[in-house]
């Protein structure tokens, strides 16, 4: 009788035990799917607490999708499960390097499951490294950078920029209400929208280019995260997932645009685009600068890490400048090889990626911390306006109705490649050095782990 009760001590103690590890490894894997980290790495980050967690891989299951986790402990002789929900996303590049940090710091310095814990709520509820007030400020320089890339003034910079700040603090005053997400996105590129419009009834001597803003206010809501980790899902063979974050990225550009569609017609706005010139004609310093400032903008939206800003714009300036050299030519009378911008952007985003494969042991963060700020100023913006007007602006000639649609379906292809190569270049590494990161970590991980073991730290359940 009392060894029945000492067992059934034993065993209650350790679906205890068992019980508050799986929940750490759930609550570590709920953190880094709400900051927006790709499938591969919640689950490569997820097996790696286990490891520390003492979790045998053999005997782990772990099924994610974007609003449900799932993990399933299991043997010949018991089965445990438990699931997590997902409550939002916000992007979140901090708390994402900070939790891959955390799980090899975990194994190395062997800490125990309360301080792991502890560690764990930090990460959570630090607070992010710029104010609200500064994240608009940055989205609204990084959409003056945009605007400066489709070609207009430093006057228009400005106006772009107050525009985006004024929609950045709108959007951030709607997610605080709680009013639906798609909602909020819809009424901050509306007001956006309005405010450029707005910019164009000042005196036309302040600047040169006085429509430009309006393609270029409400660009700080393009979800280019989402996008990169449809990509990247996909590409892993996550394909429920990845076809959930195409949905709401779809959804997200639909709100976006309905926004801007409300606005245009609201205001009488008429199409600009055939009185603005295509044609590059600013410096490519200019266009360094620009994209440099693009860059950190987005970096205080993702919530980067103050010390790397500075990378982050390097990468922008490699990324613009080397898609502008093989985009550009002498058709444009530039310097440069003429391939075209769906050719020019993949250029620049394969070149940054490769960079950060090797930047990422120098400064200690995961890839796409560095590599999706860098290419995000690439973003085809005129070519989405374009498509949005030309839908928009159908209501002329049957015979121009024809024309004009067609060119705003070329336009919308020619923009779906340009990011759909974006996202391809970012992913590059992965592609074809999966194989090669994979192993090598796991080499890493099975020399930590028996070190652990050799100081007799490591429990295996």
């Amino acid at each position: 009788m009392i060894l029945e009760e000492h067992l059934e001590t034993t065993v209650k103690a350790h679906n205890q035990q068992l019980h508050r590890r799986v929940d750490l490894l759930l609550r570590t894997g709920k953190l880094l799917v709400e900051s927006l980290a790709d499938t591969n790495r919640v689950v490569r980050n997820m097996k790696r607490t286990a490891a520390y967690l003492g979790i045998p891989e053999e005997k782990l299951h772990i099924y994610v999708s974007f609003t449900m986790l799932m993990v399933n402990v299991s043997d010949g002789d018991y089965s445990f499960t438990k699931f997590q929900r997902i409550d939002g996303h916000g992007v979140n590049m901090s708390a994402i390097s900070e939790v891959s940090k955390l799980s090899w710091r975990a194994i190395e310095e062997d800490y125990s499951l309360d301080r792991y814990e502890e560690e764990l709520e930090k990460i959570r509820t630090k607070k992010r490294n710029y104010s609200p007030w500064m994240v608009a400020v940055g989205a609204g320089f990084a959409c003056g950078g945009f605007c400066i890339q489709f070609g207009c003034d430093w006057m228009a910079f400005l106006y772009a920029s107050i525009a985006a700040i004024v929609g950045m603090r709108v959007r951030a005053k709607c997610n605080e209400s709680g009013l639906n997400h798609y909602m909020g996105i819809a009424i901050t590129a509306f007001v956006a929208t309005l405010l450029a419009w707005a910019s164009t009834l000042l005196p036309s001597e302040w600047t040169d280019t006085p429509w430009h803003p309006l393609l270029a206010c409400a660009l700080f809501i393009v979800p280019g995260v989402p996008l990169i980790n449809f990509v990247d899902d996909m590409l892993d063979n996550y394909i429920q997932v990845g076809i959930v974050r195409a949905m709401n990225t779809l959804l997200m550009v639909s709100a976006m645009a309905f926004g801007i569609a409300f606005a245009v017609k609201l205001c009488h706005i008429e199409d600009f685009f055939p009185t603005i010139s295509m044609v590059p004609h600013h410096s490519y310093w200019e266009y360094a600068l620009a994209a440099g400032i693009s860059a950190i903008g987005f970096s205080m939206i993702f919530n980067v890490q103050r010390r790397l800003l500075w990378v982050v714009a390097l990468g922008g300036i490699i990324a613009v400048c080397t898609r502008n050299f093989v985009n550009l030519g002498p058709s444009t009378d530039n310097i440069g090889l003429d391939m075209g911008l769906v050719i020019g952007s993949f250029s620049g985003s394969v070149l940054v990626s490769l960079i950060a494969v090797k930047a990422v042991h120098w400064f200690h963060v995961p890839n796409h911390v560095l590599t999706i700020p860098s290419v995000i100023p690439m973003i085809p913006g005129v070519l989405m306006y374009r498509m949005l007007f030309g839908l928009i602006n159908m209501n002329v000639t049957d015979i121009d109705k024809v024309t004009t649609l067609m060119k705003a379906i070329e336009c919308g292809v020619n923009s779906g490649l340009v990011i759909m190569c974006i996202s391809v270049g970012v992913a590059i590494p992965n592609i074809f050095g999966r194989k090669y990161i994979a192993s090598s970590k796991n080499k890493r991980l099975a020399e930590v782990l028996n070190e652990r073991k050799a100081r007799g730290k490591f429990v295996e359940w």
